[in-house]
């Protein structure tokens, strides 16, 4: 077996997210692949001080992967700059890839760059407050230095030119899934009677509840369905995040209080999927959507806004509905479809798993990676000391 490529990852998260989903997966794989080199992938993560592992360490320590935790007295503390430097001459990564804003400027300003390949993952951007939406702009100074930088979708990596990235360095990778496993029938059905859910049609959203993703819209194309189509009709939201009590409001004077279930934040989101009838994605903005990734896995028919990555993973009429972002009648003429056409939901729900399974495998997404660490690595010319 060839040398195994040497790669230090910095992210920060603490629970499971999409990007953080992806980058377990990979490492697992790639530790003992098939085929191709090995891939020895250490992470280094952000934990303040006092505090005990989080979800995304333990996570990946389940997995097998080493994690350094880099200690920090408050946001933003740039004591792990040192840390990441020391942690660089120890381990003497092949390359060192950086995965959000604040771990790029850090990789930055520990002198990664012209000492070894650095490849920067630009997964979207959220913007919460006026303090997210300022570290956001700090990307114009960090990225155009990665050797290499990976957006999830073509949007993305236009941005990336207009922030001043050279289009050469960019490169396109969108995320993969796992195929499902649909969980014990006893499991579906203890969700569906917690939830009250009845023996009607679900729709289901999942993901961080923040207004980015647009659950105010799936709210309002809700209320404008036709009467037969809500009769019975449940909506599931599964995630948690600050538009929360918003959201409650909002349902509550458009009518929806009985049929819109708030479910919280859910590690094992597989009897949802088993148990939904749709899955509605009404973002405004979106990288390589996890979400959509699992529910064609699962076989669940699909409504999602045309954004980010949306378009180059669901193909109109074939794989999914897709609707313009910001038009609630869209979608609710979208998801009226959907719920009365079974014959429609089984084709589209085939032909969109059909397409995971030839394009979105975990392994198709080692291989591709596998070629941009070679890629990197090739490519890196050190500077002189």
């Amino acid at each position: 077996m060839s040398e195994p490529i040497r790669v230090l990852a910095l992210m920060e998260s603490a629970f499971v997210t999409g990007p953080a989903k992806n980058l377990i997966e990979f490492a697992r794989r790639a530790a003992n692949p098939p085929g191709g080199p090995p891939v020895d992938l250490k992470i280094a993560t952000y934990l303040r001080a006092g505090e005990s592992p989080n979800a995304f360490v333990q996570a990946a320590e389940s997995a097998g992967l080493k994690v350094y935790i880099l200690r920090e007295a408050r946001r933003w503390d740039t004591r792990p700059v040192a840390d990441i430097r020391g942690l660089v001459g120890e381990l003497q990564p092949d390359l060192v890839q950086s995965h959000n804003t604040k771990s790029h400027l850090f990789v930055k300003l520990a002198g990664v760059p012209g000492r070894v390949p650095w490849i920067a993952f630009n997964h979207g951007y959220t913007a919460t407050n006026l303090m997210d939406r300022v570290y956001n702009h700090v990307d114009r100074f960090t990225l155009p230095q990665a050797h290499r930088v990976i957006a999830v979708c073509r949007p993305f990596a236009d941005r990336l030119m207009r922030r001043g990235v050279a289009p050469e360095r960019i490169r396109i990778q969108h995320n993969s899934v796992v195929p499902f496993q649909r969980p014990p029938e006893e499991e579906i059905e203890a969700v569906r009677d917690s939830l009250a859910l009845g023996g009607g049609n679900v729709v289901l959203a999942v993901g961080r509840l923040s207004s980015e993703k647009g659950h105010a819209d799936l709210l309002y194309a809700v209320r404008d369905l036709a009467p037969p189509v809500r009769r019975d009709l449940r909506v599931v939201f599964a995630g948690d995040g600050p538009e929360l009590p918003r959201l409650r409001q909002l349902a509550a004077r458009l009518g929806l209080a009985e049929t819109v279930v708030f479910a919280g934040l859910r590690k094992d989101v597989r009897p949802f999927y088993a148990a939904a009838t749709v899955l509605a994605l009404p973002s405004h903005t979106e990288g390589s959507p996890n979400v959509v990734l699992e529910a064609m896995a699962a076989r669940v028919p699909i409504a999602a806004t045309a954004v980010g990555g949306v378009p180059e993973i669901l193909t109109d009429q074939q794989t999914g509905l897709i609707v313009p972002p910001r038009d609630p009648a869209a979608m609710s003429a979208a998801l009226a479809r959907l719920l009365g056409d079974a014959e429609l939901r089984a084709g589209m729900a085939a032909a969109a798993a059909e397409r995971v399974e030839s394009s979105f495998t975990p392994e198709a997404y080692r291989q591709s990676m596998i070629a941009h660490y070679r890629d990197a690595i090739a490519t890196f010319r050190p500077r002189s000391p």
